[in-house]
């Protein structure tokens, strides 16, 4: 299996640095401070990558899931949307919500669901992120 890289640089003290992260070769390249990450400043922060790579990592698992029952999907739109918390005084990413919406021509919304839901156990972010303590799925079709 491959192996996939990604970088950060981090320059000066905690609240008044910055910095810079990096995917893969340069594919996205973004800046991030103490204000995009704990407050509502401009950049990214490692939390929007874990919820991008968490919706890219749904959405293939569950149109897999999909395909191989026979019922490939049109298209599959996900979203996670990862809360940071405070935890024993320590941010802590405590829950992600996931939000997907398909379109599965010939297949219910209780069928989707029950996809949605297996895809989500077994994707591989999702298994990554196994010690978040709670991680919701919205599931519904198009």
């Amino acid at each position: 299996m491959a192996t996939r890289n990604g970088s950060a640089e981090w320059r000066g003290d905690l609240k008044g640095g910055s910095g810079t992260v990096k995917v893969g070769d340069g594919v996205f390249e973004g800046n991030y401070s103490f204000s995009s990450r704990f407050e509502e400043g401009e950049g990214t922060n490692p939390e929007e990558l874990i919820a991008a790579a968490h919706a890219g990592c749904f959405a293939m698992a569950l149109s897999l899931a999909l395909t191989e029952a026979d019922h490939p999907p049109d298209s599959i739109k996900a979203e996670a949307h990862v809360h940071l918390r405070l935890v024993d005084e320590l941010p802590t990413i405590a829950k992600i919500d996931l939000d997907v919406e398909g379109s599965v021509p010939g297949l219910d919304e209780d069928a989707f669901r029950s996809y949605a839901e297996k895809a989500k156990d077994g994707c591989v972010v999702s298994r990554a992120l196994a010690g978040v303590p709670e991680i919701t799925l919205n599931a519904r079709l198009a």
